[in-house]
């Protein structure tokens, strides 16, 4: 069945992190369905060859897609940075990562081209949003600075978003930034999002903190308004998710992410 407007919006991620990601879609377009999808079973795929996140990414994206999806939302900066253009061609519905639009959303914010960049090792390894900026900014050119902070999502996970112990990795982290002068700077990391306020602390107000689910969302919106494939008004939306290990820890934290209660997830099995 061809999908149409009454579809559901696909979203995947390894785990937990992606739900930053359907926050920000559910805020922006609270008249549409999502199906969410964590491969709680082979997260992180961050630290995965290129060659089997792809793989494993095409998997997810199957599932989602024969569950009728207009469009498939990448909510995984690693998926992002190796798998786009395999789901590109091999999918019939438009395909959006979170990469590009972070990116973009920082070349239209930054004052002095100076953007700076935090994700996971995976993904500062990858050189994918360095890459994304510099092709973006064209002539006018950039300067960018990319650091991984792995230790943030633990804390995210965790819970510790406030008080001495996050406050003083995000100083440890992001000194060289303050330093060097960023305008900019881009949450390379789905989890990164519960941590801003402390990170707005540390980097201060001369920062702008650009989060790339926020501009995901937008340009998502963006493209099912250009498609005619918005939500019709007066239809309640239905939100489901799944997962690929148990479920119950991802319910537990899930609902720190999302900002929501999630009543339930289903296993599922995605094993090749």
């Amino acid at each position: 069945m061809r999908p149409d407007s009454h579809s559901p919006i696909g979203v995947f991620d390894s785990g937990v992190g992606g739900l930053t990601v359907l926050k920000s879609l559910m805020s922006q377009l609270p008249g549409e369905s999502t199906l969410y999808l964590g491969d709680t079973a082979r997260v992180p795929y961050g630290t995965k060859s290129g060659e089997v996140v792809t793989r494993y990414s095409l998997k997810n994206a199957a599932f989602l897609l024969e569950r009728g999806i207009k469009v498939l939302v990448v909510a995984c900066n690693t998926a992002s940075a190796v798998a786009l253009p395999a789901l590109a061609a091999a999918l019939p519905v438009p395909v959006v990562g979170v990469i590009a639009p972070g990116a973009r959303a920082a070349l239209r914010r930054t004052r002095g081209g100076q953007v700076g960049v935090i994700g996971t090792p995976g993904t500062i390894r990858s050189g994918a949003y360095q890459r994304e900026l510099e092709a973006a900014a064209g002539p006018a050119g950039v300067r960018v600075k990319a650091r991984a902070c792995p230790l943030f999502v633990p804390l995210a996970e965790e819970g510790w978003l406030t008080g001495d112990v996050p406050r003083l990795v995000a100083r440890e982290y992001l000194g060289e930034f303050v330093r060097g002068g960023v305008d900019t700077l881009v949450l390379g990391c789905t989890h990164y999002p519960l941590l801003k306020d402390i990170i707005a602390e540390v980097v201060g107000p001369q920062v702008v903190l650009v989060d790339s689910a926020e501009a995901t969302a937008e340009v998502v919106a963006g493209l099912l308004e250009e498609r005619g494939l918005l939500a019709p008004a007066g239809r309640a939306p239905f939100h489901h998710f799944f997962v690929t290990d148990v479920p119950e820890r991802f319910v537990e934290v899930g609902e720190r992410f999302l900002g929501r209660r999630i009543p339930s997830a289903e296993q599922v099995d995605l094993t090749f």
